[in-house]
């Protein structure tokens, strides 16, 4: 079933991968940039990011996870490799041979795999709001605790009740975002078994001892003031990938994608289109 979006220039699909139907949107013209989302987040939640990618012409490829929006949970849960395999296989079944990737939060494990394991597949690559896992700088142990649960995907009240202890004080001073966000997540939550599947592939996971075997440019965005991932996470990153360049955002928390979307949207595009190097 293929329909389009709100947008015009929005289409709507599911696609099968390795026999499981996902939910896909592809938006926009332009080189492609696939966009993984993340922890128990759907297509609705890249909104913003998207408008303003587009306008930058670039076309933006976002899917549901199993298990999350509308693409139905997997029994078995996958691990990060698992994970990382059904997003190359997504663009098989696209037909892009190759693409730009960026991931965000837990959607950064995930582009990390996929640059490792498929580096013929990922041009460049942009990890925001992210970290290596397992060596990495924990986040603030309340903010940690209540991604534990996904129901602020599920209630309003407890989503802005502690959105400021999750994404960082700036996100509280936008009505607007919270808004948008709010609508997003709670008209297509997660499953319970796709959330807790999630938090498994990641429990254990770290990218720590291979960083140095990414070999696409990557570009490594954080906010400073991110309460989920510190931004000395940032600099383990950049450190460690050969070809990183670090951007790192004054003031802005873990939602810095879409709480500073145009600033965020213009370096991405820059970074995307810089020829490379001889």
């Amino acid at each position: 079933m293929t329909r389009r979006g709100p947008g015009a220039d929005r289409i709507l699909t599911f696609v099968e991968v390795d026999g499981r139907l996902l939910r896909v949107s592809v938006r926009g013209a332009g080189r492609p940039l696939l966009l993984v989302m993340g922890l128990g987040g759907n297509i609705e939640m890249w909104g913003p990011l998207e408008r303003a990618l587009n306008a930058h012409r670039i076309q933006t490829i976002a899917y549901d996870a199993s298990g999350t929006g509308h693409s139905p949970t997997r029994l078995a849960p996958q691990r990060m490799p698992g994970l990382a395999r059904q997003a190359a296989h997504l663009l098989d079944a696209l037909g892009h041979p190759h693409a730009d990737v960026l991931g965000v939060s837990f959607g950064g494990a995930v582009a990390q795999e996929l640059a490792l394991g498929n580096p013929h597949r990922v041009r460049r690559l942009v990890l925001a709001s992210t970290a290596c896992g397992l060596g990495g700088i924990p986040g603030n142990p309340l903010a940690l605790s209540l991604l534990a649960t996904p129901l602020r995907y599920y209630s309003p009240a407890f989503l802005r009740l502690t959105a400021g202890v999750l994404y960082g004080p700036t996100v509280t001073d936008r009505d607007d975002l919270l808004r948008e966000q709010i609508n997003a997540r709670r008209a297509r939550p997660p499953s319970l078994w796709g959330y807790a599947s999630q938090l498994i592939a990641g429990a254990a996971w770290t990218s720590r001892p291979w960083l140095g075997r990414i070999a696409a440019p990557t570009l490594v965005l954080a906010g400073d003031r991110d309460p989920i991932v510190p931004p000395r996470n940032a600099h383990i990153l950049a450190g460690g990938i050969p070809t990183a360049q670090l951007e790192l955002v004054p003031g802005a928390g873990h939602l810095l994608v879409l709480d500073r979307v145009e600033h965020c949207a213009a370096v991405i595009a820059e970074f995307l289109a810089r020829e490379p190097a001889a």
